[in-house]
């Protein structure tokens, strides 16, 4: 495993392209983008204020990016480095703004999210979209690019509009049986789009793409509801995350549960293996390795390298109390993430913030669990296999696979505090980022890293 130089960065923008050739980052008002294989600077872009979001277009010949406090977006190419587009919505303001699927449209929410609008860079032209709801994740592209989900609130009531977005024509309005509507996603296939309520109220809605409604799902009442969603890449699985600390996996036949997935903090089943993270220290004990003490800074000191150790049960999980009169509690599942190859489902309970939970979704049973010394803040899947890294603030990144895992003590000056990540589509090199800078990991091959993995005895 190597790493390249540290780079300096900005709000911690730093994105790869979706072709994998190039990778942006920003420095205050700079705009800079790098080829992957060298790290040579190919572009530097100057924009008129400091840059608040990026994004490549789906072709990855354009970037774009928004200056919210000014209400400005201006988009760069690539082929023609001369050319540049700037548009300014003015008084309107500006709080989030996307490419649509063709790269030749961009579209910007207003401030109030009074309206969207839509941006045609090839003919110039200006569409409005009304009601345009402020929630999680108020707008959904399929797969495909060729349907566009908005979720509206019109006269206290939510609605979903379906645009086709060759031209932006409205294709079905339909209003959805939800008290407050947090979130839309379509199914990887876009055949199925799932609609979930505010926590205050559990509820999860399937509408075909003509606007039925095929399904919906309640766990309980009288208590905070759903906190995460998450498709499986084949569309066959619909994984729930909920503020009572279990996933609950939904079928893609009857849109009825198969099972659920809970988070205890006590691990006892012998088959489980539970990776713990502790400090290479002699002096310590190896019985303290299972409570680690209580640290002040946000990760581990990079003066102290680390490993795993697999414990044996059972095994106690450091848990956080939370505090019950303060907004946001943190209890409940909050990230969930399918491995590429559909194996594989990655969880967190934000109760046990050290602990990232890996499920096998074949045998739908937990396979491993993983306990860092640090609230983990990030993890991503690899793009080709089933490998997942993770970050938890601290100077070195974390990497698991079926074959075992492996704690990597990122190299430099100073204390390299990993706060995110990004892979490459290849699978075979990671974008780490930290407050003020970033590095590339390269990653060897397959057959090479199941050498370099402490792989247990069998614990499938």
């Amino acid at each position: 495993m190597n790493f390249s130089e540290v780079f300096k960065l900005s709000n911690l923008l730093c994105k790869f392209s979706p072709d994998g050739k190039y990778l942006a980052s920003c420095v205050q008002y700079r705009l800079v983008v790098r080829d992957v294989n060298t790290l040579q600077i190919l572009q530097l872009y100057t924009c008129l204020d400091q840059i608040q979001h990026i994004e490549w277009s789906a072709d990855s010949l354009f970037i774009l990016c928004a200056m919210y406090k000014r209400g400005l977006v201006q988009v760069w190419s690539l082929e023609q480095p001369e050319w540049h587009c700037r548009i300014d919505e003015g008084s309107a303001g500006l709080v989030a703004s996307c490419w649509s699927p063709d790269g030749r449209h961009i579209l910007n929410t207003t401030e109030f999210h009074l309206r969207i609008t839509v941006w045609s860079l090839c003919t110039k032209s200006v569409s409005y979209i009304k009601y345009p709801k402020a929630c999680q994740q108020g707008i959904t592209f399929t797969r495909d690019g060729r349907y566009m989900a908005l979720a509206e609130r019109r006269d206290c009531k939510d609605h979903v509009s379906v645009f086709v977005c060759s031209d932006w024509q409205l294709l079905r309005h339909f209003d959805t049986e939800t008290q407050d509507l947090a979130g839309i996603e379509w199914a990887p296939n876009g055949c199925v789009l799932a609609v979930w309520d505010t926590c205050l109220e559990y509820k999860v809605l399937l509408y075909s793409l003509d606007g039925r409604l095929l399904s919906a799902y309640c766990a309980y009442e009288w208590s905070l509801g759903v906190k995460s969603v998450a498709w499986s890449p084949s569309s066959q699985f619909l994984a729930v995350g909920s503020y009572d600390g279990k996933v609950r996996i939904l079928n893609h036949v009857t849109w009825k549960m198969i099972t659920e997935f809970g988070h205890p903090a006590t691990v006892n089943n012998p088959k489980i293996v539970v990776y713990k993270e502790a400090e290479k220290n002699p002096r310590l004990a190896l019985g303290r390795l299972a409570f680690p003490p209580p640290r002040a800074a946000p990760g581990p000191s990079s003066t102290t390298e680390s490993k795993y150790e697999i414990a044996s049960v059972p095994v106690s999980l450091q848990t956080l109390k939370p505090v019950a009169d303060r907004a946001n509690p943190k209890i409940g599942v909050g990230a969930l993430a399918f491995s590429p190859d559909n194996y594989f489902l990655a969880t967190k309970n934000d109760s046990i913030p050290n602990a990232v939970w890996i499920w096998d979704i074949q045998k739908l049973k937990l396979f491993v669990v993983l306990e860092q010394l640090s609230p983990v803040r990030a993890f991503q899947w690899d793009p080709q296999q089933p490998r997942l890294a993770i970050c938890t603030g601290g100077s070195r990144v974390y990497l698991w696979s079926p074959a075992g895992c492996v704690s990597v003590q990122v190299p430099g000056e100073g204390d390299f505090q990993v706060l995110s990540l990004c892979w490459h589509l290849n699978g075979d090199s990671l974008a780490l980022l930290s407050k003020d800078h970033f590095c590339l990991c390269f990653l060897e091959t397959e057959e090479r890293v199941g050498t370099t993995f402490g792989r247990p005895g069998d614990h499938t």
